[in-house]
C-alpha cells in the first residue's frame, strides 16, 4: 500500500509556490508519488487494464486529477485539472497573462512595455480590482489598446485547500455567484462575458470540480504553464525562503527556455500586474528585457484566443 502523509500545493507535476502557512517554496511530490505507485503495482500480475485502472484509484485517492498532461488531440492543448495550462507546444507562441486584485503599481510600466512590442496581452482581474476608483484610468487604457480583459473571481476566494486539492471550500452556489459578481463588475466598462469568456481562478488553485462548474457558465478555465516561477513574483524578502528575487526569476524562465525540448512554445507565461509595497524588486521592470530577449530567440506573443478557439 502507497502511504503519504502530506500532501503541499501539487500543481502540474511540478514545483509551484504555495501561498499557505509553513509551505515550503516548492515541492514535486507527483514525481515521487508516480515511482513509488508504479513500483507497488509492479508485483500485480501483467494485466495491463487492472494497472491501469488502479493507477487512476490512486491518483483520485490523493486528489490528483487524472487529466494532467493530457494533450487534447484537436487543439494540442496541455490540460491539468480541466484547466489549460498550456498551447501547441510545436508553435513558438507565448502568451503573456498578467493578475491583479489589490495592487497595480506596475500598471504603467507594463502598458508602455507592451505598446513597444506591439504585443497583446490577457489581463485577468478581481471584481474588487474592478471596482477600485483608482485602478478606473489604467483599465480603460488596457481596453483602449486591445488587450484582453478578464475574471480573476470577485473577491478573491480560495477554492480548495492547499494540502489537499480535491477538498473544496467552497459550494458550486457561492462559486458562480461570486464569479457573477465578478463580471457584473466588468460590465461597467463594457465588457461582456461573451468577449470575456477565458477565467483564470484565484491563486491560480483549483480543482476539476471548478473546473466544471465554469464549463457550465460557458466559460473556460485557463491557468499557468508551471515550470518557470514566474508567478512568484508576488513575494518579498519578509517571506524569507519562498522569496524569489527579479534576477533569479529572469534566470529560471531563461534557463528553461534554453533547456527543455520544446522551450516556452505553447507556455501562459504569468506575472502580476502589481505587488505587495514589500517588495522593492519589481520583475515588471524586466519586462522590456524579457521581451526582446525572447523575440530575438524567435517567439511571437500571440493572444490565448488566436491559439485556444
Amino acid at each position: 500500500m502507497v502511504q503519504v502523509t502530506q500532501v503541499l500545493a501539487v500543481s502540474g507535476g511540478n514545483s509551484v509556490f504555495c501561498r499557505g502557512s509553513g509551505c515550503p517554496v516548492a515541492f514535486d511530490l507527483r514525481i515521487r508519488f508516480n515511482y513509488i505507485a508504479r513500483m507497488q503495482i509492479s508485483s500485480i500480475p501483467n494485466n495491463a487494464i487492472m494497472k491501469r485502472a488502479l493507477l487512476f484509484l490512486l491518483y483520485c485517492a490523493l486528489g490528483f486529477c487524472p487529466l494532467y498532461s493530457q494533450i487534447n488531440s484537436q487543439k494540442n492543448l496541455q490540460l491539468d485539472c480541466g484547466g489549460i495550462i498550456r498551447t501547441d507546444r510545436s508553435r513558438p507562441e507565448v502568451h503573456l497573462v498578467f493578475t491583479g486584485h489589490e495592487f497595480a503599481d506596475g500598471g504603467d510600466v507594463i502598458l508602455k512595455v507592451l505598446k513597444k512590442h506591439a504585443v497583446k496581452a490577457a489581463f485577468f482581474f478581481t471584481g474588487d480590482f474592478y471596482r477600485t476608483k483608482r485602478f478606473s484610468e489604467l483599465l480603460s487604457a488596457l481596453k483602449k489598446d486591445g488587450h484582453y480583459l478578464g475574471a480573476h473571481s470577485d473577491r478573491h476566494l480560495l477554492y480548495c485547500m492547499w494540502e489537499k486539492r480535491d477538498s473544496l471550500l467552497v459550494t458550486k452556489d457561492s462559486f458562480q455567484r461570486d464569479l457573477k459578481a465578478n463580471y457584473a463588475e466588468m460590465k461597467r466598462f463594457n465588457i461582456e462575458q461573451a468577449d470575456a469568456h477565458f477565467f483564470l481562478p484565484p491563486y491560480e488553485w483549483y480543482n476539476d470540480s471548478i473546473s466544471a462548474w465554469t464549463k457550465e457558465l460557458g466559460l473556460t478555465l485557463i491557468n499557468f504553464t508551471p515550470g518557470t516561477y514566474s508567478n512568484a513574483d508576488w513575494t518579498h524578502p519578509e517571506l524569507t525562503s519562498q522569496y524569489l528575487s527579479s534576477d533569479s526569476i529572469y534566470a529560471r524562465i531563461l534557463r528553461f527556455e534554453s533547456t527543455k525540448p520544446q522551450g516556452l512554445n505553447g507556455f501562459i507565461l504569468l506575472t502580476h500586474f502589481g505587488t505587495d509595497p514589500r517588495r522593492k524588486d519589481k520583475f515588471y521592470n524586466r519586462l522590456d528585457s524579457l521581451l526582446t530577449t525572447l523575440q530575438n530567440r524567435g517567439y511571437r506573443f500571440t493572444s490565448l484566443a488566436e491559439s485556444i478557439n
